[in-house]
């Protein structure tokens, strides 16, 4: 029978390495920071952003935590591949993976190149179906005895948005993955769950988007955007020894928007 740990000790991620990819983001930045104040070791993946990324590792390290910034194309295998030494040459081994990093421009859906597309599918699904495969292999070789993968997915896998018809479909492919991948790698003990953020605070969004906010806000029961710790937060869970029977799960995590009829 599996031991439970005891309240105090249900999201204690100590001892535990973390990668979590697009770190250098909103969302993922705040993944990294939750992930290291649960006393995880962070892998701080970024593509471009490297100061972004710099950033979030001092941040992590003046509170006393462990992490390191880590450069990769993870929508490639020898980015995926290069990812992963980077985590082992700084901790050893691995034992969870945020799938975060992601694409979103905004295309109406007749105006879509065949690049465009081919990018989207490569990022948002691609990305974590390599490094998810990458992940269990090192355990299977390993034995660490398991692990977790969170997805990163979002609402409009379920329900598109116009100018995001290669996004939502990429989302949904996540969605279905995250449920193939929790039925294949349950055997080696790895859970695999997903996430899907509604609409996130960002810096400028309301006076940017300021149509667009007051439409979510009045649409939300909750009445506010989320905040990147509200996605953390989930994600920490879903990570921890709190959800050690939960996976192919779909947590959608949007302030109610989604309990609204869309007819």
């Amino acid at each position: 029978m599996t031991s439970v740990p005891p309240v105090s000790r249900l999201l204690d991620l100590s001892g535990r390495t973390v990668i979590v990819t697009g770190a250098s983001g909103g969302i993922g930045s705040g993944i990294a920071r939750r992930m290291a104040e649960a006393g995880a070791d962070v892998v701080c993946h970024y593509n471009g952003n490297r100061s972004g990324a710099d950033a979030v590792v001092a941040d992590i390290e003046r509170k006393g935590g462990k992490a390191v910034a880590a450069q990769a194309d993870i929508a490639t295998a020898p980015g995926v591949a290069a990812l992963l030494d980077q985590t082992l040459n700084a901790f050893g081994r691995v034992h969870a993976v945020v799938n975060n990093a992601g694409h979103q421009p905004v295309e109406a859906l007749i105006d879509i190149s065949e690049e465009s597309w081919t990018k989207m599918m490569a990022v948002n699904a691609g990305g974590p179906f390599l490094l998810t495969r990458a992940f269990a292999e090192h355990v299977r070789v390993s034995k660490t005895g398991g692990g977790s993968v969170v997805n990163i997915a979002s609402i409009e896998g379920h329900n598109p948005a116009p100018g995001h018809g290669h996004y939502a479909t990429s989302k949904a492919a996540l969605l279905m993955f995250t449920k193939a991948a929790a039925l294949e790698f349950g055997s080696l003990g790895i859970r695999v769950n997903a996430i899907c953020p509604g609409l996130i605070h960002r810096d400028g969004i309301e006076q940017g988007w300021p149509e667009g906010v007051g439409r979510w806000k009045k649409a939300a029961p909750l009445g506010r955007l989320g905040q990147p710790d509200d996605i953390a937060d989930a994600a920490l869970f879903l990570t921890s020894d709190a959800a050690r029977w939960i996976t192919g799960a779909d947590l959608v995590v949007d302030g109610g928007v989604s309990t609204h009829p869309t007819w």
